[in-house]
């Protein structure tokens, strides 16, 4: 036992410890952390280099990491946070007056809302939903994840390293002056074998040996080296002892292409958003249209009911119909209001923002390919069948794994320990061979209970059959997607077709009856009218579900690209020619 006393310090001793300071601090500099600012530019690589194999159109997330000291708050450890919940006597509750004007009680809505208004159309609202949408964001961060979970694979199948130092006090009650002292320095480094088992080099500094003879002033080193390594030769060994790293890698591959197919679904998504918002306008004004020619048929009425020419009854038909119409766009302006306020939640627009939505078109061509060429570019370019595909070698490799666990164990491990030559005076490490001491040795584990392992390969082989259904389901439901989405395009082009006749008759029909007034009867004008409304809504609708359907086509069959800010990307859809009529429309 050694006694250390601090009132009379040996003249080695302070040597001793800075040299161990030393060590320890050149290790850190050497092999220390890696600062924040580079993990996260590592991380922000790893993902780009897997995105760019899907090509310059694939995008790869840019993760900025907050400070985790922002995290922080005050009240973030509170064991009791505080609760509101007042009592029903202190709520309050005005009553609105029953003679109350309720139609300017919503046009002062409108006023509370006045300021700055930003108007918004389809390539603008693509680009505020890349930037600020929040479930863009959550993609980007599950795509990341996958980033840092393949680094921490990485790391741990490179070589790790570790320095410990132990300092430690002993004593017993007879209340001796002389405190035991024992510091023990040691650096460890290990690498995992892509074969299976590890190896490692261990370092031992043993400073209270020298202390114990610096002492004495006859300091002498007191160093071991140690070299082991443990490898299975059977169970554990091949690429079962890599699956880890494996399935990592392959699970970044998946979420590069996951991630790229949500950008595509995504914009898809925000433009059938903004179309509705485009019908609902066009219903707005539609509806607005109709009632100003009512107003206009109650004025004619009224003045051939003063006139003799017509039976009052007609003008009250007339004006309950402005009033039906006039509910109905109160209706229509509240749930376009709704509607507009929940696309700003899916932008990740603040909610006090006011915005307008201005009417665009996509102009998409109508493709000329047969269901069947729909379903064949479906197969070879969706990046979700593509994933499935790729995963069933997953269920591959769990079988294989699971069949290995079955086979004996069979280890070989051996070690070298190298201490350093007692003879010598500190300067440097020099090994004594003849004090080297080596073991070696193979463990063979005979397999006498396997029934766990048997039970998991069958458990494996259930787990592969079934993904191999799922994935025959899934490819049947991309061919069905694809023949139907192109079958859907000719279906939305018809209805648009027909639509638009339909409000060319509602239209001539209108008009002759304008021509025939006080010849044809009233009602017969009123529902001319709805219909000439209700052919322009359906018109309308038409026409953004022809433009949506070509979206929802590219999309289905993976023939869509979206530039780096959220856009479409058209460089391989032609323009449509100015002098045809894409909906074949008369």
């Amino acid at each position: 036992m050694l006694s250390f006393q601090p009132q009379k310090p040996a003249l080695g001793q302070p040597r001793i410890v800075a040299a161990s300071a030393a060590v320890i601090a050149c290790l850190l500099g050497s092999l220390g952390c890696q600062s924040d600012s580079a993990l996260d530019a590592e991380i922000n690589r790893l993902s780009a280099k897997r995105s760019t194999v899907l090509g310059r159109q694939a995008l790869a997330p840019i993760e900025r990491f907050d400070d985790p000291r922002s995290t922080d708050r005050p009240d973030m450890d509170d064991l009791k946070p505080p609760s509101v919940n007042p009592d029903a006597e202190e709520l309050l509750f005005p009553v609105s007056r029953s003679d109350a004007d309720v139609a300017q009680t919503l046009d002062r809505y409108k006023s509370l809302d006045a300021g700055v208004t930003v108007s918004i159309d389809l390539e603008t609202a693509l680009r505020i939903a890349q930037k600020n949408s929040r479930e863009y964001l959550t993609a980007e961060e599950e795509y990341t994840l996958s980033s840092i979970s393949l680094l921490i694979q990485r790391h741990q199948w490179g070589p790790r390293f570790f320095a410990t130092s132990s300092l430690g006090v002993s004593g017993d009650g007879e209340g001796s002056s002389d405190v035991p002292l024992s510091i023990i320095n040691e650096l460890l480094v290990t690498q995992r074998l892509h074969s299976g088992g590890n190896v490692e080099a261990r370092l031992v500094w043993d400073a209270t040996e020298q202390l114990r003879t610096s002492a004495t002033e006859d300091y002498v080193q007191s160093t071991a080296l140690v070299l082991s390594g443990d490898v299975p030769l059977l169970r554990g060994a091949g690429p079962t002892a890599r699956e880890d790293i494996i399935q990592a890698e392959r699970n970044l591959v998946y979420s590069a292409r996951s991630y790229e197919r949500f950008r595509r679904s995504f914009l898809v998504d925000i433009a059938r958003d903004y179309f509705s918002l485009v019908n609902s306008l066009n219903r707005i004004g539609n509806t607005e249209r109709s009632i100003e020619n009512l107003k206009t048929s109650y004025e004619r009425t009224t003045a051939l009911v003063e006139a003799g020419r017509s039976r009052q009854f007609e003008v009250q038909q007339v004006e309950a119909s402005v009033l039906s119409r006039e509910a109905d766009l109160i209706n229509q302006r509240e749930s376009y209001v709704v509607a507009l306020d929940r696309f700003k939640i899916r932008l990740g627009i603040p909610m006090s923002t006011n915005i307008t939505i201005t009417s665009a078109a996509l102009d998409l061509p109508i493709p000329e390919v047969t269901p069947a060429q729909a379903s064949m570019l479906a197969l070879d370019y969706r990046l979700d069948l593509q994933n499935r595909r790729d995963q069933l070698n997953d269920f591959r490799r769990a079988v294989r794994n699971r069949r290995n666990d079955l086979l004996p164990d069979l280890d070989l491990n051996a070690s070298v320990t190298l201490d350093t030559d007692d003879n010598r005076n500190i300067g440097g490490f020099r090994f004594d061979t003849n004090d080297t001491m080596y073991s070696a040795g193979v463990t063979f584990g005979f397999p006498l209970d396997r029934k766990i392992e048997r039970l998991n390969l069958r458990s494996s082989l259930i787990a592969m059959a079934r993904a191999l259904r799922d994935f025959e389901q899934f490819r049947d439901t991309v061919i069905l997607d694809a023949r139907q989405s192109r079958r859907a395009i000719d279906q939305q082009r018809l209805n648009f077709q027909l639509a638009l006749r339909q409000v060319e008759n509602n239209k001539l029909t209108v008009e002759e009856f304008e021509l025939r007034e006080g010849q044809v009867d009233i009602f017969d004008q009123i529902q001319a009218q709805d219909n000439l409304l209700q052919a322009e809504n359906d018109r309308d609708i038409a026409e953004q579900s022809l433009q949506v359907s070509v979206l929802e086509y590219l999309q289905t069959t993976g023939q869509i690209r979206v530039n780096h800010d959220g856009t479409l990307h058209r460089a391989h859809i032609p323009p449509v020619d100015p002098g045809s009529n894409p909906a074949g429309a008369p």
